[in-house]
């Protein structure tokens, strides 16, 4: 039996790596090494400037395959003078080993890539595990996780099963897993007048007016009550802003942003023509020229409870003695698309530091993930 992947090590050799993105840092270069050593294929699928690497053991187009879905790219590290450490210097002290991300996620794929090492190396199983890690999950998302199933249809690569480990607990280790997410909408809206005289209003068409009119009947009005997986879905107005300083004018144009997070009884389709029709009647109301822009970063979408999160939910209770809660709270991650190649569950470390100043992971918990991805290999293999 070879010696044991260290996943502490690892996850301290990936936080070294400056891989803000898209600079990929040599964290992927690390991990290709690595899993190439274990026997399994890589492939980087770079595309649009990003660099992603999809490791394979086992044979294509195997009866089973267990994927792992995760990332190696950060986010900026803020003011760099408030950091107590180097924020890539990955120090151990008091128990917790710091620096960006440490938490989100490079020790949850450090924790994967040793399990899935240590498991097919000593057992190896009747089927294929996978690792499918990008280096653009904390910017747009357009060249990532998209890349890798987009060029897994292309070469008929196959996750019979997913997981993500992304950072799912609030506040302690087991605490709970993802089984979905709310979808996420942003609406840009701009409001068109006639600029005037304060004084002279009825020579104006005042866009602020049908701005606080609109943002007040979208805000007021509640999209739903919620449904069996997921809270009631949120609108919040973000933004309102006309750029003028002046108090004696009416202003000729003015803008508003806001945001949507809504459960599975909605889509983006769906939300995007209400909000047409709400401004199309206020526009119609008052005058003024309404455009509205859309971007929908994700649908909402649910994995049903049963054997996926059985199998996530039982390994982790073994380990932590935990009962995991089935969570869709919080925002989106890169199972809004994996969502679309195989059914997918989330599970992960505490994310309460991540995205920080002195983002931290507690050393035993990472130990504690290896040992849970692990029995979890185990189980979905044996049976």
């Amino acid at each position: 039996m070879k010696t044991p992947i260290d996943p502490i090590a690892l996850t301290a050799d990936l936080v070294r790596c400056p891989s803000i993105t898209p600079i990929e840092g040599g964290a992927l270069v690390l991990l290709e090494g690595l899993l190439s050593s274990a026997g399994f294929e890589c492939t980087r699928v770079d595309r649009g400037g990003i660099c992603n690497l999809y490791a394979r053991w086992g044979r294509k187009g195997a009866n089973r395959t267990f994927g792992f879905n995760g990332h190696t790219d950060v986010v900026p590290l803020g003011d760099k003078a408030a950091w107590s450490v180097d924020p890539f210097g990955a120090e151990i002290k008091d128990g917790f080993l710091y620096g960006r991300g440490s938490t989100d996620m490079k020790s949850g794929v450090a924790a994967f890539a040793a399990a899935a090492i240590d498991f097919v190396t000593n057992t190896p199983p009747d089927g294929a595990v996978v690792l499918a890690i990008t280096g653009d999950e904390e910017a747009e998302a357009i060249d990532g996780t998209t890349a890798l199933l987009d060029w897994m249809a292309e070469s008929g690569e196959q996750m019979t099963d997913c997981l993500v480990g992304e950072p799912t607990s609030p506040n302690h280790m087991g605490e709970a897993i993802k089984i979905g997410r709310r979808g996420s909408l942003n609406a840009y809206l701009t409001f068109t007048g006639v600029q005037g005289h304060a004084a002279y209003p009825h020579r104006a068409k005042n866009p602020v007016h049908a701005m606080a009119k609109l943002m007040n009947t979208l805000a007021s009005h509640a999209l739903d009550d919620g449904t069996d997986h997921f809270d009631a879905s949120s609108l919040q107005v973000v933004t309102m802003d006309t750029g003028n300083p002046a108090t004696n004018v009416i202003p000729a144009s003015c803008t508003s942003t806001l945001n949507i997070r809504f459960n599975d009884l909605h889509s983006g389709d769906g939300l995007t023509a209400w909000l047409q029709v709400e401004a199309n009647k206020v526009a119609a109301a008052t005058g003024v020229d309404i455009t509205l822009r859309v971007k929908v970063s994700g649908e909402s979408f649910v994995t049903p409870p049963g054997r996926l999160s059985d199998l996530i939910s039982a390994a982790v209770t073994a380990e932590t003695g935990q009962t995991p809660e089935l969570s869709t709270s919080g925002g989106t991650s890169d199972a809004r698309f994996v969502k679309n190649h195989c059914p997918v569950v989330e599970f992960g470390l505490v994310g309460k530091t991540m995205h920080q100043v002195d983002e931290r992971v507690p050393v035993a918990d990472i130990v504690t993930l290896k040992a849970i991805y692990g029995r979890i290999l185990k189980n979905y293999f044996d049976t």
